[in-house]
């Protein structure tokens, strides 16, 4: 695998070629929770549903504890890994504030506050020094 600029700027998952192949199975199990039927069959067996999908077990149990940030290393889209928030009556910024490890007020006020800090944010060989 080649290194990429992006590679060194801490907390981005950049969802590219790379990490499309990787997740693809688990990203098609995001995208199957369009369907009705399909939400009941995960509803009623979770661990049962992952498996009609030949997702890897890492995958899958990022995916039961809601681990969001690990379904975003192993190749999950943002945008399809968000159907599983919206399958257990999430908004965007409880995601959000479950990624950034605070409550969800903490984060809606980092957001209006500005965001995050840049310092310490902007590469992670900056952490180096």
């Amino acid at each position: 695998m080649s290194k990429k600029d992006y590679d060194d700027i801490p907390g981005t998952y950049v969802f590219d070629g790379t990490q499309n192949r990787k997740g693809y199975h688990l990203n098609m199990f995001c995208m199957s929770l369009n369907k009705a039927e399909n939400r009941e069959q995960f509803a009623a067996d979770p661990e049962g549903y992952l498996m009609t999908f030949p997702m890897t077990d890492e995958q899958r149990k990022a995916v039961l504890d809601r681990d969001w940030l690990g379904m975003l290393r192993l190749g999950g889209n943002i945008y399809y890994t968000f159907k599983i928030a919206i399958f257990d009556g999430m908004t965007m910024q409880d995601a959000g504030a479950a990624m950034s490890q605070v409550t969800v007020e903490d984060f809606k006020k980092m957001l209006l506050d500005g965001g995050r800090p840049v310092e310490g944010n902007r590469y992670k060989s900056e952490w180096e020094k």
